[in-house]
């Protein structure tokens, strides 16, 4: 399953907080759509892919062997478990959810020239003894040899 960060969409809202002074759940909430609007692009992108928007999807759509991509504003809003706070990113939510789920392994697929490995939260959201990998977006190719290795 695929839970897509927001890019430049997310960027965008920080842009905005910069010169607006968002109130701190105002950027929350609208980062978190901008990371349900990349999903959108990443099943565009996805052959086979399907987008969810709700946890009671996921079952269903990863055994009809799809890629889940998670629009995860939904779900976000009606937990409201994680600080609103620019210290939360797109890898605390996946931290979260994947705790959520029971995942066996956490992969956070990171631009090559981010500054810091995960954001600020990211320990915290992380449920204790998930083990996770971080690997840079231009080597996806390795992943299978990573995960096996």
């Amino acid at each position: 399953m695929v839970v897509p960060g927001g890019g430049s969409l997310a960027d965008a809202v920080r842009e905005l907080d910069g010169r607006l002074g968002l109130s701190a759940a105002a950027a929350h909430w609208m980062a978190i759509l901008a990371m349900d609007q990349f999903a959108h692009v990443l099943v565009d992108r996805i052959g086979g892919s399907r987008l969810v928007e709700d946890p009671g999807e996921i079952s269903e759509a990863l055994s009809g062997g799809n890629v889940v991509v998670l629009a995860p504003s939904r779900w976000m809003r009606a937990a409201d478990v994680l600080p609103h706070s620019w210290e939360v990113t797109s890898d605390s939510i996946a931290a979260f959810i994947a705790g959520a789920l029971g995942a066996a392994l956490l992969v956070l697929i990171k631009p090559t020239n981010s500054a810091e490995p995960v954001d600020l939260y990211f320990i915290q959201a992380l449920p204790a003894g998930l083990p996770y990998l971080i690997l840079p977006w231009n080597e996806i190719d390795d992943l299978p040899s990573r995960l096996n290795g």
